[in-house]
């Protein structure tokens, strides 16, 4: 089982005279259950649009993403459904996953709602999304706006776990927190991956995260993909 990017290539600005300017052309790597991909390199190269190619919300000009065999571009409605489920990405800023006029209890209800969670079982699913998250239920009775950072960035996490992916790129998900804040997320991360087995696809541009998460790495430089380690 494996999430696989083959010969990706991202264009922007083709039209029918062509024309276009390549991102990046060619890139190719592999998820594997469990393990971390660190994907580095410098700002404007096109580690995030990677990153939501292979979580299906941006297409590439070229090339196709598999999961465990299946092309991602010939899935059926419902088979994109559950792959949108399976393939999770987790943002930069926790803030956009929230409604800030609601509460927390209702972002967390509401992923529960889509799963046609009954009712007793979203109590129990949510107290043990918060426990492997470690935070309070008292969190559920507060806004965005009253919460940290680092709280947010857990609750985050809590939601795409509820939904059981095998999956989750993870897109700088640190750098916006204090950086004792930060070791503290990277470790809950560790963990939720070797008790669920998650596969991670970590964009970042710190080499030490990366070094840290990571069994595989590679540098997105100059439009290519190449392995260093």
């Amino acid at each position: 089982m494996s999430l696989k990017a083959e010969n990706l290539s991202k264009t922007y600005g083709s039209g029918l005279l062509g024309g276009g300017k390549f991102i990046f052309r060619d890139v190719s790597f592999e998820l594997e259950p469990g393990k971390t991909f660190g994907l580095m390199g410098p700002s404007g190269e096109g580690k995030s649009t990677l990153g939501r190619i292979i979580t299906g919300l941006e297409r590439p000009t070229d090339g196709a993403v598999f999961l465990n065999g299946s092309p991602l571009s010939g899935m059926k409605k419902a088979e994109y459904a559950a792959f949108r489920r399976r393939v999770q990405m987790m943002f930069q800023d926790p803030t956009d996953a929230f409604n800030p006029r609601k509460r927390i209890e209702y972002s967390v209800f509401e992923v529960l709602k889509l799963l046609d969670t009954p009712g007793t079982e979203r109590i129990r699913c949510t107290k043990e999304m918060l426990k492997t998250i470690g935070l309070p239920e008292e969190v559920l009775a507060r806004y965005p706006a009253q919460l940290s950072g680092g709280q947010l960035q857990r609750l985050a996490l809590g939601r795409i776990l509820l939904l059981e992916p095998e999956y989750i790129v993870l897109d700088e998900p640190t750098s916006a927190l204090d950086v004792s804040v930060q070791a503290q997320i990277l470790h809950l991360l560790k963990k939720v991956q070797v008790e669920q087995g998650i596969g991670y696809l970590l964009i970042s541009h710190d080499e030490a995260v990366v070094r840290f998460m990571s069994g595989k790495m590679g540098m997105l430089e100059n439009g290519k993909l190449e392995v260093v380690n």
